[in-house]
């Protein structure tokens, strides 16, 4: 098979098969009579579950994964693929406890902040808490105040309100401060507790491809590892 045969099947330039190859993707490939690389169905299958694997783990690690099997380290290639849904499980985890915590807050939004912002202690006064409480909650990422430039104290506006008036309700009903600080971060990047709801939405859904994607390179890397097996026992005949 030539290398623009095997390109044209995957939608890959030449060169690219190529540069695979250097990179250890491809597994070594003899030289014809004309010093052109010859491919067979095992660098064609190797190519494929290169590109499965990339969609799941990213460009990085699916060239490892290949790397390490094509060096017969099947032990770390299967530590990589291993890590991948270890971190997977982790961000469905954290996304479960947000979804969690959002529902866990009441329908009542705090109430505006006019004028200027709040110090300490009248944030601690406005949703009962100790001073000390929300100085920890800072500590932990819950809170961001802003600093005045002249005396350095803290000043708390509508963002940081709105974020102690969730953490407060979320302490309250039993979760761990890393849990609601996880919870504030998404609230915050997300831009407010609706906005939250549809990116947990499609969170959910990019985790469900993401699965499918893992599934998918792993199958297409377990037939790469079946045909090398065969090819293995046939340049080793036994006695």
């Amino acid at each position: 098979m030539r290398p623009v045969d095997l390109a044209r099947e995957h939608g890959l330039s030449a060169q690219a098969v190529r540069n695979y190859g250097d990179a250890g993707v491809l597994p070594p490939t003899e030289r014809g009579e004309t010093g052109y690389r010859r491919y067979t169905p095992l660098h064609a299958q190797a190519l494929r579950a290169f590109l499965a694997l990339r969609r799941g783990h990213g460009h990085q690690r699916a060239t490892e994964i290949m790397r390490a099997t094509n060096q017969g380290d099947t032990e770390s290639a299967y530590r990589l693929v291993d890590a991948a849904h270890v971190e997977l499980l982790a961000e469905r985890d954290t996304r479960a406890e947000v979804a969690a915590a959002l529902g866990g807050l009441s329908g009542a939004a705090p109430a505006p902040v006019d004028g200027r912002p709040l110090t300490v202690g009248e944030l601690a006064r406005r949703i009962g808490v100790h001073p000390a409480t929300l100085r920890a909650w800072e500590a932990e990422g819950v809170l961001r105040p802003e600093r005045d430039r002249a005396t350095g104290y803290r000043e708390y506006g509508p963002d940081c309100v709105r974020d102690a008036e969730v953490a407060r309700q979320l302490r309250r009903g039993g979760y761990p401060l890393r849990h609601v600080a996880r919870f504030v971060e998404s609230l915050r990047e997300a831009g407010g507790a609706d906005a939250l709801r549809v990116f947990l939405d499609s969170w959910q859904d990019r985790l469900t491809a993401r699965s499918r994607d893992l599934l998918a390179g792993a199958a297409h890397l377990d037939a790469y590892l079946t045909l090398l097996d065969r090819a293995g026992r046939a340049a080793c005949p036994p006695p």
